[in-house]
């Protein structure tokens, strides 16, 4: 501990100068039997000089304990306080940045992750030459539900679409909320059929969900708009053709995907 080794380097300076004070009262006894036959003047200027060196001693090792130790104890306690302090500002640094990525009704990633990692994933696939898709999804009818039922309602409804989402998604797929309704999946390693495939399970499983709300039920369906990288393309130009396939779903009779 830090307290301890100051502490210890204090006891240090403290045995530091009893050997010195011993080794001085040695040699004092030694030179006062070899001046026996010195004059007294000669005599009193050596007992002189030895006591004020073990007095500087003295006064050297008090200082140690009473001035330096305190010094060293509060040094601590203060490194320890801005460690704590600069530990505690880092903890709350990554949880700002965690909030800054996450959607705090949903928990899913917000907006802001998903632009970059769409971007990330479309260079890296096309890279190695792998497929990768895209899904868009905007619930049905959701501002009726607002106002018919209060906003109460429909936070329960996008939080049970959430958890939908996370259930039926694969572990490496990235789904996230982009918007009041609209949600967002990178699904990687899927071609077209499957794709489509993967988005029409999707679609019914959304198709079950159900929110009770003083004795009535509201039934939830989605449309969705699918679209797979092609050569060339960035991550704007693949949002683009799924958003347009979202559109035509929608302008389609809702609750299918269009591709």
């Amino acid at each position: 501990m830090k307290l301890a080794r100051a502490e210890l380097s204090v006891a240090l300076v403290v045995c530091a100068v009893a050997a010195a004070a011993v080794a001085i009262s040695l040699d004092y006894a030694l030179l006062k039997s070899l001046t026996n036959g010195a004059d007294e003047a000669f005599r009193t200027r050596h007992d002189v000089l030895i006591w004020l060196s073990l007095g500087l001693l003295a006064a050297a090792a008090l200082g140690a304990m009473f001035v330096i130790l305190p010094l060293l104890r509060h040094h601590d306690r203060e490194q320890g306080k801005l460690q704590s302090l600069a530990g505690l500002l880092k903890e709350r640094s990554k949880k700002l940045e965690t909030a800054a990525l996450t959607d705090a009704l949903t928990g899913m990633h917000n907006r802001r992750f998903f632009d970059v990692a769409l971007t990330q994933y479309v260079a890296e696939f096309a890279r190695i030459q792998r497929p990768i898709g895209l899904v868009l999804i905007d619930l049905d009818h959701f501002k009726q539900i607002n106002d018919t039922h209060g906003h109460d309602v429909g936070d329960a409804v996008l939080r049970a679409v959430a958890l939908c989402l996370f259930e039926f998604t694969r572990y490496h797929d990235v789904v996230a909320r982009i918007g009041g309704e609209e949600f967002a999946i990178i699904a990687p390693n899927l071609d077209e059929t499957e794709l489509h495939r993967f988005a029409e399970k999707l679609r019914h499983q959304l198709s079950r969900l159900t929110i009770d709300v003083e004795g009535a039920t509201i039934a939830i369906t989605a449309s969705m708009g699918i679209a797979s990288a092609r050569p060339g393309d960035g991550a704007a130009a693949i949002m683009k053709r799924a958003d347009v396939n979202l559109y035509h779903a929608k302008q389609s009779g809702r609750n299918r995907v269009a591709a």
